[in-house]
């Protein structure tokens, strides 16, 4: 019972801090995510991350809170799925709630401009860094590569719904899994 106490403890102090020090979203956190939940932590291994983001980023919800939800849970159940969303969402409320009392009076300063201008910056980076993380671990080979670039060109030019892209990638997906077992199996029976 200490030890579930523990990892509850735990579970919120390491999302508090994934969520006070990253900015820009899901994507943004998923470097530090993976620094504190796989290398830190150890709550779960750094392939098992790219399968919870993507599960992540298919279901309702923010990233952030659904992989911080899905590995509280993991790791200590209920209480820990509570424990690590509060923490994670605890900083963006609070940040907002400050904010949005005080942003009226200092928008017009050029500091405070200046000091959006850079966290954009600093949030592509972070973006391209979580890009990077998911393609290292995702499957090589000729599929992957065509799901991608016609996915990329779908959303991107052809407006086609990103519901409907996932939606197309998860049957893809499947089919391609199941025609790969089924010629596996016909090969073993020969």
């Amino acid at each position: 019972m200490e030890k579930k106490k523990q990892s509850v403890r735990t579970l919120f102090t390491a999302f508090l801090k994934i969520g006070a020090f990253t900015f820009g979203g899901g994507y943004a956190m998923i470097p530090l995510i993976e620094r504190e939940v796989c290398e830190t932590h150890h709550y779960i291994k750094k392939e098992e991350l790219a399968d919870i983001v993507a599960i992540s980023e298919s279901t309702p919800g923010p990233i952030a809170i659904n992989s911080a939800t899905f590995i509280g849970y993991r790791t200590a159940g209920l209480a820990g799925a509570a424990s690590a969303t509060a923490g994670v969402v605890l900083p963006s409320f609070l940040t907002i709630l400050v904010i949005s009392w005080f942003l009226t009076q200092f928008e017009s300063f050029r500091a405070v401009r200046y000091a959006f201008y850079g966290i954009r910056i600093s949030v592509i980076v972070l973006i391209f860094n979580a890009l990077l993380l998911i393609w290292k671990q995702s499957p090589r080979g000729l599929l992957p590569y065509i799901l991608m670039a016609a996915s990329f060109i779908a959303v991107t030019f052809l407006n086609v719904s990103a519901i409907l892209v996932i939606a197309a990638g998860l049957g893809i997906g499947i089919a391609s899994v199941m025609a790969s077992r089924s010629i596996k199996k016909a090969g073993e029976t020969k």
